[in-house]
C-alpha cells in the first residue's frame, strides 16, 4: 500500500459527537440561511485560516460560500489535468517506469475528479437548500471520492522516491488543491446535508438469506444463441425467472466469454469493449457470461461501461488472474488484476487472484472505485493488500477474501456481509492486518463494515508451526473508520485486536468499534485503550453502519438482484 503519509490536513478544531461517528466539523454553527463572514463558516471546515484565504471576503450565506467554493475546485481540477499532462510530456524520457505510471494514475485520477466536480456544482448551483438524503448522500460521496482521489495520487508520486523533482513540482499544488477540496465538502456538508442524511427509504424487501438471485431476463428479443445461453446460465441457478415483477433484475443483453472459442469472445477485455457506453440502466445491465476457466489477463473496466455484470461458473472456476507487484515496479493503485469504475456494477461467482506472493508486497487482485457496485459470491486472493475498496459505495456479500498485511484497505463507503475474511500466512517477521482504512477527512462519509462475517485463519497460517498476531486492523489515514458487527472472530485475532500504524498517529481521530461480536477472538476485555476505539453497546449506534443507512442500500441494492440485511440481525 502507499507511503505512511500522515494526512496532509491538521485538524485543530472538531465537535465531540455521538460516538458512532468521527469527528466532524460541519454541525458548527450558523444556520445555513443566515449570511455571516468567511471568518464564521470557516470555522466549520477543517483548515479554517485555509479556508478563510480562499473564499470571497463577503457577508453572504454557506449556500454562496459552497457554490464559490465547489467552482473553484472545479477551475482547479482542470489546472491538474493540465499540470500533469504538461509534466509527462516535458519529462517523460528522464523518469523511471514507476514515476511515469505514478504520474498516469494521477491523470486518470484527476480526470474522475473532473466529472465528479461537474456533477457536484450541477446540484450546488440548482438549490439553496437540504436536499433529500438520497440527493446528498450522492454528492457527500462524490466530494468525498475526490479528496480521496487526491490522496492517491499524492501516494503514489511521494512513494516514488527518485522523483524529487515530481515531488516538488506537482505534490505540493496538489496538496493545497486536497485542502480546497476539503473546504468544498465540509461546506456541503453544513448548507445541504440533512442533519440525519442516512434513512431508510422503503422497506428493505429484499432482505433475504438466500443463496440465489432472483434475475429476469428483462424486455429484449433473443436470438436462439442468445436464448440458448439464457437457459444455460438459468439452469446453473445463477439466473431465475421469478412470478413477482418487483423482484426483476432486468438484462438487455448477454455474451459470453469462453478461452475455447466457443464463446461470443474469448477474452474478458474484448467482451467490455463491446458493451454499450453510458448506459442508463433502464432496460437493464449488459451481462457477460464468463464460462469455467483461468483467464490470465488485466481488466480494466472504464467509467462509461455502466450497469454491467458479469457472472461466472463459481469460485474456483471462472478466475481471473495476475501478478503485478509494488516490487517488480507497478504503483499499488495500478497493481491490480481486475479494476472497476463503471457505476452500478455487479459480479458474481467469479474468483480474482494476484499470484504476486507475500515476497512482492503489495499486490493488489481487485481495486473497485465503482459507485453502487456489488459483488456477490466471489473470491479475493492475495496477501498484502488484497482487495483495493478504493472509494465510493460499494457491497460484498457472500465473499471469500484471502491476504495478509491490510488485505482490505482504501476508502470506500462499503459493507462486507456474510463474507469470510481469511488470514493467510505472512513472511516472517511481519503481521497480519485485516483492515487499512483510509479516511483523511472527518466530512468523508466512508468507512468499512464488516457485518455478519467470519474471520478465521487460512489454511496455510492454520497449519504453521510459526506464530504471527492477527489484527482487525490499523490506522492508515487520521480518521480511519471500521466497525466489526455480529460476526464470528476466531482465536487467531490477538486480544488487543487493533495494531498501531505508527507511534500514536491517528488514535485519537480514528473510529474503531465492534459489536455483538462471536467466537474466541471476540473478547473485548484486553482491547486497545485508544481513545478512538469503541465497544458498542447501543443498536442504534451500530445500525449507523447497516446496508441500509450507512449505504443506503435499499434505494440500489435491489436492482442488483443481491441479496442483502439492510438491518442488524
Amino acid at each position: 500500500m502507499a507511503s505512511k503519509l500522515c494526512c496532509l490536513l491538521t485538524i485543530s478544531l472538531f465537535l465531540v459527537l455521538p460516538y458512532f461517528t468521527s469527528p466532524s466539523l460541519a454541525d458548527v454553527s450558523p444556520a445555513p440561511s443566515e449570511a455571516v463572514t468567511p471568518g464564521t463558516i470557516c470555522k466549520s471546515t477543517p483548515d479554517p485560516s485555509y479556508c478563510k484565504s480562499v473564499l470571497p471576503n463577503e457577508t453572504t450565506t454557506v449556500y454562496n460560500y459552497g457554490r464559490f467554493s465547489v467552482r473553484k475546485s472545479l477551475s482547479q481540477s482542470r489546472k491538474t489535468v493540465n499540470l500533469i499532462d504538461n509534466y509527462l510530456n516535458k519529462y517523460r524520457s528522464s523518469l523511471s517506469i514507476t514515476a511515469i505510471r505514478a504520474l498516469e494514475d494521477c491523470r486518470f485520477l484527476a480526470g474522475l475528479n473532473m466529472d465528479f466536480l461537474l456533477s457536484s456544482f450541477k446540484t450546488v448551483n440548482s438549490t439553496s437548500q437540504i436536499l433529500s438524503p438520497a440527493q446528498a448522500d450522492d454528492i457527500q460521496t462524490l466530494l468525498s471520492a475526490i479528496i480521496t482521489n487526491q490522496q492517491t495520487c499524492v501516494d503514489g508520486i511521494v512513494s516514488t522516491a527518485s522523483a524529487w523533482s515530481i515531488k516538488n513540482g506537482i505534490s505540493v499544488p496538489l496538496t493545497n488543491d486536497t485542502k480546497l477540496y476539503s473546504v468544498s465538502l465540509a461546506l456541503f456538508t453544513k448548507g445541504w446535508v440533512p442533519k440525519i442524511r442516512r434513512k431508510k427509504r422503503k422497506a428493505a424487501a429484499w432482505e433475504t438469506n438466500s443463496k440465489q438471485l432472483g434475475f429476469q431476463h428483462g424486455r429484449f428479443l433473443m436470438s436462439d444463441r442468445t436464448r440458448s445461453i439464457y437457459e444455460t446460465v438459468s439452469r446453473r441457478k445463477l439466473l431465475q425467472t421469478t412470478n413477482d415483477s418487483s423482484d426483476e433484475v432486468l438484462v438487455s443483453d448477454i455474451v459470453t466469454v469462453s478461452l475455447d472459442g466457443s464463446g461470443n469472445y474469448s477474452s474478458i477485455n474484448d467482451a467490455v469493449n463491446a458493451a454499450p457506453n453510458n448506459t442508463n440502466g433502464v432496460n437493464g445491465y449488459f451481462l457477460i457470461y464468463i464460462m469455467a476457466g483461468v483467464y490470465q489477463e488485466y481488466v480494466s473496466i472504464p467509467k462509461n461501461k455502466k450497469y454491467l455484470m458479469m457472472i461466472g461458473d463459481g469460485i474456483n472456476q471462472t478466475i481471473i488472474t495476475g501478478n503485478r507487484s509494488v516490487v517488480d515496479g507497478w504503483t499499488t493503485f495500478n497493481s491490480a488484476t481486475f479494476a472497476v469504475v463503471s457505476p452500478n456494477f455487479v459480479a458474481v461467482n467469479i474468483t480474482f487472484q494476484n499470484t504476486a506472493g507475500a515476497i512482492k508486497h503489495q499486490a493488489v487482485a481487485v481495486r473497485n472505485g465503482a459507485d453502487l457496485s456489488a459483488f456477490y459470491s466471489c473470491s479475493f486472493e492475495g496477501y498484502q493488500d488484497t482487495l483495493y475498496t478504493h472509494s465510493l459505495r460499494q457491497f460484498y456479500r457472500e465473499c471469500d477474501i484471502y491476504g495478509t498485511v491490510d488485505f482490505i484497505f482504501g476508502n470506500a463507503a462499503v459493507v462486507f456481509q456474510n463474507c469470510n475474511l481469511y488470514a493467510r500466512l505472512p513472511m516472517k517477521g511481519q503481521f497480519n492486518a485485516i483492515t487499512a482504512q483510509g479516511r483523511t477527512d472527518p466530512n468523508q462519509n466512508t468507512g468499512t463494515s464488516i457485518h455478519e462475517c467470519t474471520i478465521k485463519a487460512a489454511d496455510d497460517l492454520a497449519s504453521s508451526n510459526m506464530t504471527f498476531k492477527t489484527y482487525l486492523g490499523r490506522p492508515w489515514k487520521e480518521y480511519s473508520r471500521t466497525v466489526y458487527m455480529q460476526s464470528y472472530m476466531d482465536s487467531l485475532i490477538d486480544p488487543t485486536g487493533w495494531s498501531i500504524w505508527d507511534g500514536t498517529f491517528a488514535l485519537s481521530t480514528l473510529y474503531y468499534g465492534e459489536y455483538q461480536n462471536t467466537g474466541p477472538g471476540s473478547n473485548t476485555s484486553s482491547r486497545v485503550t485508544w481513545p478512538g476505539y469503541h465497544v458498542i453497546t447501543n443498536a442504534t449506534d451500530a445500525a449507523n453502519f447497516t446496508v441500509s443507512t450507512f449505504l443506503l442500500g435499499d434505494d440500489w441494492l435491489p436492482d442488483s438482484g443481491v441479496p442483502y440485511d439492510g438491518s442488524l440481525l
